[in-house]
C-alpha cells in the first residue's frame, strides 16, 4: 500500500528535480556568457558579417541553371536547367583545361605539400636560437610579396635579357637566351617551384606550431634509449604533428581543383597558353570577360559540388588509416 502512495509521489517530484537542474544549467551559463560579452559580441560580428556575405550571396547559385544577364533580374532569367553545365563539360577546351589544373595541382600536392613538413623539422633541429630565427623570418617574407608584384619580377627574371638567363649562360647550362615564359614546356615547373619559393616558410609555421607542442619527455625518453637526433624526429616528431599533417592534406586534396588564380593570370600569356589555361582562368574569360555569368556559376558550382565530395572521401580515408579527420 506503501508502495502505490509514493509512486505518484515520486512521478511528481521527478519533473521538479529535472527542471531544477536545467534551470540550474542555465543560470550557469547565462552567466558564462554575461561574463564573456565582449568576446561574445565580438563573435557575433564574425557570425553577421559570414551571413552577409558568405550565405545571401548563395541565392544568386541558381543563376546557374538560368539564362542571366544584366538586363534582367535574377527571377525574370529563363531557366534552362542543366545546359550551362553541359555546354562546358562539352567545350573543345574542357579537357585541355581539366589536364593543365589537374596536372599543377597533383604535382604541387606531391611536391610542394611534404615540403614544408622537412623544412619545419630540418629548422626544429637548428640548436642557434638566432639562426633559426632568422632562416625563419627570410623563409616566409617572400608570403608577403602579392603575385602582382612578384610576378612582375619572375617576368623579368626570366625574359630573354633577364638575370636567369646570365646566371645560365656564365654556367655554360644554355648556349643561348631563352625566354622562358614563352615556352609551354616551362610554364608548370615555373609555377611550382616559384609558389613553393613563395609560401614554404609561410606553410611550415603551423608544422612549427604543431611541434612546439610535443611533451619534451618523448624525447628525454627517446634519449634514454639511446635515439639520436634524426631517429627521434622519425619516431617522435613526426608521428606527433601527424594529426596535424592528416587535416592539412585533407583540405589540400578538398581544393586539388584549385589554381592559384592570381599566379597563373600574372605568368600567362599567349604564347603558354596551352599550358597555362586552367578553369580558373578559363572561366574568367569566357565567363566573366564575356559577361556569361551563369556560365561562370555554373563552372563554380560543378567544383563546389567535385571539392564537396573529394573532402568526404579524403576524410573517411585519413579516419581509417590513422584516426584523425575533420568530422
Amino acid at each position: 500500500m506503501d508502495v502505490k502512495i509514493q509512486q505518484p509521489e515520486q512521478q511528481l517530484i521527478d519533473p521538479l528535480v529535472k527542471q531544477g537542474a536545467k534551470s540550474k544549467r542555465y543560470k550557469k551559463t547565462a552567466k558564462r556568457i554575461n561574463n564573456q560579452k565582449y568576446l561574445q559580441i565580438m563573435a557575433l560580428l564574425g557570425v553577421v558579417w559570414m551571413f552577409i556575405f558568405n550565405y545571401i550571396p548563395m541565392y544568386g547559385l541558381i543563376i546557374a541553371f538560368k539564362e542571366f544577364n544584366i538586363i534582367q533580374s535574377i527571377s525574370e532569367a529563363p531557366w534552362v536547367g542543366l545546359m550551362q553545365f553541359k555546354e562546358f563539360l562539352q567545350d573543345e577546351n574542357f579537357l585541355i583545361v581539366l589536364k593543365n589544373t589537374l596536372g599543377m595541382s597533383l604535382i604541387k600536392l606531391l611536391i610542394a605539400f611534404p615540403l614544408p613538413i622537412i623544412f619545419a623539422l630540418l629548422l626544429n633541429e637548428l640548436t642557434s636560437l638566432k639562426l633559426k630565427k632568422a632562416v625563419q623570418t627570410i623563409s616566409y617574407l617572400p608570403h608577403f610579396i602579392s603575385w602582382v608584384v612578384l610576378g612582375g619580377i619572375l617576368t623579368t627574371w626570366l625574359a630573354d635579357i633577364g638575370v636567369i638567363n646570365d646566371v645560365l649562360l656564365s654556367l655554360g647550362m644554355i648556349d643561348e637566351r631563352t625566354n622562358f615564359l614563352a615556352e609551354p614546356d616551362n610554364f608548370w615547373a615555373i609555377v611550382i617551384l616559384s609558389d613553393i619559393w613563395k609560401e614554404l616558410g609561410w606553410s611550415a609555421i603551423i608544422y612549427l606550431a604543431a611541434i612546439a607542442g610535443v611533451s619534451t619527455e618523448l624525447y628525454e625518453a627517446a634519449t634514454i634509449d639511446g635515439a639520436n637526433r634524426f631517429q627521434k624526429m622519425w619516431h617522435v616528431t613526426l608521428p606527433a604533428i601527424m594529426p596535424t599533417i592528416a587535416i592539412l592534406f585533407i583540405l589540400a586534396v578538398s581544393g586539388v581543383l584549385n589554381s592559384n588564380f592570381d599566379q597563373i593570370l600574372i605568368l600567362k600569356n599567349s604564347l603558354n597558353e596551352s599550358a597555362s589555361n586552367v578553369i580558373d582562368t578559363y572561366v574568367y574569360q569566357l565567363g566573366i570577360q564575356n559577361a556569361r555569368y551563369s556560365y561562370a556559376t555554373a563552372v563554380g558550382l560543378m567544383k563546389a559540388i567535385i571539392a564537396f565530395i573529394l573532402l568526404l572521401s579524403a576524410n573517411k580515408i585519413m579516419k581509417k588509416i590513422n584516426g584523425t579527420s575533420l568530422f
